[in-house]
């Protein structure tokens, strides 16, 4: 539901800033209001599901999107569009990791739970995909408000059915939320994507500052928001990595693309959402897969491969022109690639997961979903910055292009150094058993 809201409204904005008065220049608004609070609080609330309940905060995520959806439907002006912007941001920080570490939950670590993160995947790849397909169609027949009414009568059956069929995982032995841990981490993340997205310097530093006395904090608290020793992990440390890169450079990738397509081969944003949109049953068919390929080849082996089939596909779109010809190269290449960064999106989310007892899989579900938020923050800044170094769009397209393939790859590098399995060494009482990743198995082993 979320995927098909996020695909509808990208293609819905300038439809939203006529409607409420929203001029040109604000517009990047409709996506920083959700994206602040999006990515700040994420991992809060996932740690929070640990201690107050996952089902419990689940429900009140959705809840709160129902709100949200209707406040910004039925919005005559900027001020109730970007309210409900942020609030739904807030409602996706609390919904996402709690249903994510529900999943994990769930199912035992091993080949039940890759398959289950594997479907959804697929699931959030076919939301980007319908989004992408009718998105164009949906706003021209209904209207812009169609693209927050959408999310209400799904979000409404799942409030009715929830309840009688989730089941409440375990919960952190812990009773307390680490009040300074919380307040310096969102403030530190928030500090940094709104510098990020605005490249405001003084929030930036800001946010390092912030963060720094985070990490200070941790170390001191009795009952730390996020335990220094899990950070340690390899699984947690590398598999976040490897996510970072997948979802910093493949939506910048999209952007770029869509730029392109829309700008310099004239196509309309309808045959521009089926240009994505064809490619993306890629991107499902990787979401039904990768669970099996993680079983049998090992999440570290996977995640390098989809970070490698990613990088690879980027590489010739450097091909691309002004001529419709480039279509030929360009969705060839975009279907290759989605399936490889939906691939190495299942095996980050198995990797970061992993070696985690039930009990900690809100914090661990709440970290991968933060490396998402603000690596999807990051990424189209960052390239479009480096193609306006280069004087012609088509230019300066392809510089960030081949930036894009130079990160994913050597991404892709450190990943596979930085998940290799360990000699036995002497164990750490702290951090507890290190998981290491067999070749054959998704389930790290443990030494001692």
């Amino acid at each position: 539901m979320l995927a098909v809201d996020f695909s509808i409204l990208n293609v819905a904005f300038p439809d939203i800033g006529d409607g409420v008065g929203l001029g040109r220049a604000a517009l990047p608004w409709i996506t920083t209001a959700y994206m602040l609070p999006a990515a700040g609080f994420t991992l809060v609330f996932g740690r929070l599901g640990d201690l107050v309940g996952r089902r419990r905060l689940f429900l009140g995520g959705v809840a709160l999107l129902i709100a949200a959806s209707l406040l910004g439907g039925f919005s005559s002006g900027p001020g109730p569009l970007l309210t409900a912007r942020v609030l739904q941001g807030f409602a996706t920080a609390m919904a996402t990791p709690a249903a994510l570490s529900l999943l994990t939950s769930t199912f035992a670590e091993g080949a039940a739970r890759d398959r289950a993160l594997g479907l959804n995947g697929a699931l959030l790849s076919g939301g980007f995909t319908v989004g992408a397909m009718v998105g164009g169609s949906l706003v021209s027949l209904l209207s812009w408000r169609a693209a927050f009414f959408i999310n209400v009568p799904v979000a409404v059956v799942i409030l009715a059915v929830a309840p009688a069929l989730l089941v409440e995982g375990e919960r952190s032995e812990r009773v307390r939320l680490d009040l300074p841990g919380a307040v310096t981490v969102t403030g530190g993340l928030l500090a940094g994507t709104y510098s990020i997205i605005e490249k405001d310097w003084p929030a930036g530093a800001a946010a390092v500052i912030l963060l720094v006395a985070f990490f200070g904090i941790e170390r001191r608290a009795d009952a730390p928001l996020v335990p220094i020793p899990v950070l340690r992990r390899p699984t947690v440390r590398w598999g976040n990595a490897g996510g970072f890169v997948a979802f910093t450079m493949e939506p910048a990738m999209i952007f770029l693309m869509t730029l392109y397509l829309q700008g310099t081969l004239h196509l309309s944003p309808l045959a521009t959402g089926f240009v994505f949109g064809v490619p993306g049953l890629a991107a499902i068919g990787a979401g039904v897969v990768a669970g099996r390929f993680i079983g049998r080849h090992g999440a570290r082996r996977v995640l390098t491969a989809g970070l490698a089939v990613q990088g690879l596909a980027t590489l010739p779109l450097l091909l691309t022109g002004s001529g419709r010809w480039a279509l030929a190269v360009l969705i060839p290449a975009l279907f290759v690639g989605f399936f490889g960064h939906v691939t190495a999106i299942v095996a980050y989310t198995v990797t970061g997961t992993s070696g985690l007892p039930d009990g900690e899989q809100g914090l661990a579900t709440g970290l991968t979903l933060m490396t998402q938020q603000v690596a999807i923050t990051s990424g189209i800044p960052i390239l479009s910055a480096v193609a306006a170094t280069r004087g012609g769009e088509t230019a300066g397209t392809h510089l960030a292009l081949a930036v894009d393939v130079v990160v994913t790859l050597a991404g892709a590098a450190l990943v596979w150094v930085g998940l290799r399995p360990r000699t036995p060494a002497a164990p750490d009482p702290a951090a507890g058993p290190a998981p290491v990743f067999t070749k054959t198995s998704a389930q790290p082993a443990t030494l001692s």
